[in-house]
């Protein structure tokens, strides 16, 4: 069928990209054109002019070419994850690279290479067939490409560092077609850009990754607590987190109870206290901090226990399934002191939706051991981070729960030291600006002059080049 793209496209040089690419070119009105454009977050619905699924390297260098060829606006999806939908671009091109799921795992030297469409769940699944991990994202449905060049933050960051702190190379198709490997000794200084500065540089194609012996029985589950105990609760967390191994992460989410065999029926949908946790070390340690937790007290529901490391990893995928309206808000804090508690406690009573989780998540250990220059991951001395997942699903109602993550975002403002990129809605270049530290900024502009001089990759956080 004939195309409709942009107008300074005509059908032979889509013609000719089609006959490029090893994977299919979509456009408006094929099969899959609209469940390749659909992302994690039910608000955004653009529409691409094409959508290049490319099936290797090849393809994504054809495609990077096309779009720099004719000045095309350009988006990039690895996982379809991120809340801002950038990964969707209106009438340009679109170079989806989900379909690329290669994992090869090297057990001898505890190393891993994922091609960019791999989800964590996908990278759970290899990496646990030899009892190893790497610190991964928190939902299993999260894209590995995404997080990564972020930063990326989950359960083990504790004990193994970032995901970046994990990271030994990137292949990379940059904005003028060429492949790169980046890496301590590869084009070094585009290495150290790539560990935290989104995906400003380029096409990521695959990453290679530090994995550890970690599960796959891990101590770890969830305990929920009345909303009313959420003072007191952040306030031992707070104790207890200062004085916890490395081993231990233990987030805190106000979360809806939700409609399972394991919560008591007169409890289904009320609003409660969560704290997720998990014991990187051995089930022994594990269940001995898990007790030291639980000297808070009982709480309604106690599902910490040994578990496998992929059933942890999944834990929170049933409260962020595809295709809700999602708005999100983030800041690192300087503390979790009585007044940021109370202040996150009074603002999470009032969410406007059943669906809205707000996650309290504490950082140090491994992560904030790694100085602020070693990579574009800035902010690592925080010692907590809050993020606010408003999720509705009748888009009629969207004002009123944007408004309610507005007011709560603004009263958390005394408070925040910076945000974390990959926690960020669009929210202009300032916020891009905050997430890393003044000096570390301007050496990421000075990459995105050397890499793509004309922002080619700018949907995205996007660092503006300034030549």
């Amino acid at each position: 069928m004939a195309i409709t793209a942009q107008p300074s496209l005509g059908q032979a040089a889509i013609d000719s990209l089609r006959s490029s690419l090893r994977g299919p070119l979509l456009a408006p009105g094929d099969d899959g054109y609209d469940a390749a454009r659909r992302v994690w977050n039910g608000m955004i619905d653009r529409k691409p002019a094409l959508i290049a699924r490319c099936a290797g390297v090849a393809d994504v260098v054809a495609a990077v070419n096309f779009a720099r060829t004719h000045d095309l606006l350009t988006s990039i999806r690895g996982g379809g994850h991120n809340v801002t939908g950038n990964a969707v671009c209106d009438g340009g091109l679109l170079i989806d690279m989900s379909l690329m799921k290669g994992v090869r795992v090297d057990p001898a030297s505890r190393t891993v290479r994922a091609q960019a469409g791999v989800t964590w769940g996908e990278f759970d699944h290899e990496t646990q067939a030899f009892g190893l991990a790497s610190t991964g994202g928190q939902v299993t449905t999260t894209g590995i490409a995404g997080l990564t060049l972020g930063g990326g933050i989950g359960w083990l960051m504790r004990k193994c560092g970032a995901v970046v702190d994990n990271l030994l190379s990137v292949d990379l198709v940059t904005a003028d077609g060429r492949f790169l490997t980046a890496s301590a000794t590869e084009n070094p200084d585009l290495f150290w850009g790539l560990r935290g500065g989104g995906g400003n540089f380029g096409v990521a194609t695959s990453f290679e990754y530090r994995l550890h012996p970690i599960g796959p029985m891990v101590t770890g589950g969830m305990m929920l607590y009345p909303a009313s105990d959420a003072p007191a609760l952040l306030r031992f967390l707070r104790s207890y987190m200062e004085a916890a191994p490395d081993e231990v992460m233990a987030l805190a989410a106000f979360l809806s109870a939700p409609p399972a065999p394991f919560v008591p029926a007169e409890m289904h949908g009320a609003p409660m206290m969560a704290i997720g946790f998990c014991h990187a070390g051995s089930l022994d340690e594990g269940q001995q901090a898990a007790n030291r937790l639980r000297e808070f007290g009982p709480p309604v529901v106690d599902l910490i226990g040994p578990m496998p490391y992929v059933a942890l990893q999944q834990l929170f995928d049933p409260s962020v399934p595809f295709g809700q309206q999602v708005y999100l808000k983030s800041d690192h804090l300087s503390s979790l002191s009585d007044t940021v508690i109370d202040t996150i406690v009074a603002q999470a009573a009032g969410r406007t939706s059943p669906h809205s989780v707000v996650l309290i998540i504490p950082f140090g250990g491994a992560i904030g051991r790694v100085g602020d220059d070693e990579t574009a991951f800035g902010h690592r001395g925080a010692p907590f981070d809050y993020v606010i997942y408003s999720m509705w699903t009748d888009q009629a109602e969207s004002e009123r729960h944007i408004a309610w993550t507005r007011n709560f975002a603004a009263a958390m403002q005394p408070f925040a030291i910076g945000v974390y990129v990959n926690e960020m809605g669009s929210e202009g270049d300032e916020r891009v600006r905050a997430a890393y530290p003044a000096h570390t900024y301007e050496r990421l502009v000075a990459l995105k002059n050397a890499y793509d001089p004309t922002n080619l990759f700018r949907m995205n956080q996007n660092i503006k080049p300034t030549v």
